[in-house]
């Protein structure tokens, strides 16, 4: 079950994800707004920077173990300052710099791939100690196919891209509400 944002709510997560950014890139101590009851339900999410429309860090929590509002607050200074596959955000690459959220829905065992649906539907797979997690805004931005995103999600776990077929590697699925700094509402994704 995905958990209910009003406009609110997404804007003052997309507040504090700027505000944990620029906090930590003037050195200063941040004024994060006053969260809703809604945002402090246990709830995974991501923090994705994009510049130029360009990804330039991604990362975020699966699990539902803190409240909604200090996930993203962490995901979006990890985002922009922990991602391994960029430096650390600049003070001059910030004016240039959009947020995007995906909150999580609970992840669910995938039984039969056929069903997966792509721009509805993230990947988790895992396979002993290796796992790859895409949200499932990825898949519908790159133009694949299910097989494709399958294949990519192992990938990006470090395995083979048929492992998916594997008895011995488990998928999952989830969805996510989706928003922006540039959007005109929330998608589901």
């Amino acid at each position: 079950m995905q958990l209910a944002l009003s406009e609110q709510d997404r804007g003052l997560l997309l507040a504090t994800a700027r505000e944990a950014i620029r906090a930590r890139l003037s050195f200063q101590a941040p004024d994060f707004p006053e969260p809703t009851p809604a945002l402090l339900a246990a709830c995974g999410a991501f923090v994705t920077l994009k510049k130029d429309q360009e990804l330039r860090g991604c990362i975020g929590h699966i699990t539902a173990s803190r409240p909604l509002v200090e996930t993203v607050r962490d995901a979006a200074a990890a985002s922009a300052f922990e991602d391994p596959r960029f430096p650390p955000l600049s003070r001059e690459e910030w004016p240039s710099i959009s947020i995007e959220i995906s909150v999580l829905s609970p992840f669910s065992p995938v039984t039969d791939p056929g069903l997966i649906r792509v721009g509805t539907h993230g990947l988790m797979i895992r396979q002993g100690r290796l796992s790859g997690l895409l949200l499932p805004q990825v898949a519908t931005e790159q133009g694949w196919d299910r097989e494709t995103f399958l294949a990519r999600t192992c990938r990006k776990a470090g395995l083979p891209p048929d492992a998916w077929k594997s008895p011995q590697t488990t998928i999952e699925s989830f969805s996510a509400l989706v928003f922006g700094e540039q959007d005109s509402g929330p998608r589901q994704a």
